[in-house]
């Protein structure tokens, strides 16, 4: 695993705003790593900066694997109507993990209207796609914000709606919420819609509003999982069902643990202790402990096939192939069944 500091991150997002500000633009821009908030932000920003937006003749968007790379490069190909730009957005394709023909060679050499930006969710750093982009454009790597980071942004954003939150409560909050930013950012607009009018944010506004529950509910399902309890882990997510609880959110949530469970047993394979891996990982002290407990149930690659069976099932949800109460349940079973692994 190739670690990079908190620092290199935010002198890459600088980089960013500083190509904004200047309207000096690389000609490819790949956005890869774990934090989807900060992704989906520099994405919006970026794509802004060209006009995409507002230009949407000259704008398309290419989401999910299956995509060809000749239609793309065709694409490419076209001249811009009335404007300066082409601009290529392209999502979670796949192209950084597997074999992909001709773009790598476009890449070298593109036309001087065209600007293409990827964001993809995992990348394989030796594949021909990424150094391509290395090579010619800029690539950022999202990486999960530590707590102290989360801490600076969650209390910046209280300090604009003149809110006050104690540090034990913001860290009951983080506790809750884990360090997914879209999760932290979705949980804190309930926060300060139910607190209007008040400048206090207490544990209690937490525990009446927030997913802490469904939080715990999710941790409880991991354990379960983990432990082979089948039946238990069934019976915490038809829990969640009952509470009205989205399917694809409890995906989101039970892949997002089992991203966390891979990372912190790779960690711990480099021999890497606890308090070191809590730092890389931004999460909190005993929730390492537990994961490593939790990891110790399955090898390295069945975890990483987890990871990718995951967002399979997100995919195949996507596109029809599966309903979302069924793909989470087909995923419990398969990582729950003791004859399985």
């Amino acid at each position: 695993m190739t670690n990079i500091s908190k620092t290199g991150i935010v002198n890459r997002m600088k980089s960013i705003i500083e190509d904004i500000k200047n309207q000096e633009f690389k000609h490819v821009y790949l956005f890869c790593g774990e934090e989807d908030y900060l992704k989906k932000q520099y994405r919006d920003k970026l794509c802004a900066a060209w006009g995409a937006g507002e230009d949407t003749m000259n704008f398309s968007a290419f989401r999910g694997k299956g995509q060809q790379p000749g239609e793309i490069i065709d694409l490419g190909e076209t001249m811009p109507f009335l404007s300066d730009r082409r601009v290529i957005l392209l999502e979670d394709t796949g192209f950084f993990k597997g074999q992909c023909e001709k773009l790598p060679e476009y890449l070298a050499a593109l036309p001087d209207y065209l600007y293409l930006l990827f964001v993809e969710s995992e990348v394989d750093k030796r594949s021909r796609m990424y150094k391509a982009v290395k090579n010619t454009g800029r690539i950022v790597e999202f990486s999960t914000q530590n707590e102290a980071t989360l801490m600076k942004w969650i209390l910046g954003i209280l300090k604009r709606e003149n809110k006050q939150i104690t540090r034990a409560d913001m860290e009951f909050f983080l506790a809750g919420t884990g360090t997914d930013m879209n999760l932290i950012s979705r949980e804190l607009d309930k926060l300060l819609s139910y607190t209007m009018g008040r400048d206090v944010i207490t544990r209690q506004d937490i525990e009446d509003i927030c997913c802490v529950q469904v939080i715990n509910r999710i941790f409880d399902m991991v354990r379960a999982v983990a432990l082979r309890d089948q039946k238990q882990a069934l019976a915490l997510y038809y829990d969640l069902l009952a509470l009205k609880e989205p399917p694809m959110r409890i995906l989101f949530l039970l892949a997002r643990q089992f991203r966390y469970l891979r990372q912190v047993k790779e960690l711990a394979g480099e021999g890497i202790g606890q308090k070191e891996i809590a730092a890389k990982t931004g999460l909190q002290g005993f929730v390492v402990k537990n994961y490593l407990g939790y990891a110790r149930a399955y090898t390295k690659k069945q975890l990483e096939e987890a990871v990718s069976d995951f967002l399979q099932a997100e995919e195949d949800v996507k596109t029809g192939r599966l309903s979302d109460t069924l793909s989470v349940e087909l995923m419990i079973l398969k990582y729950s069944k003791k004859d399985s692994h």
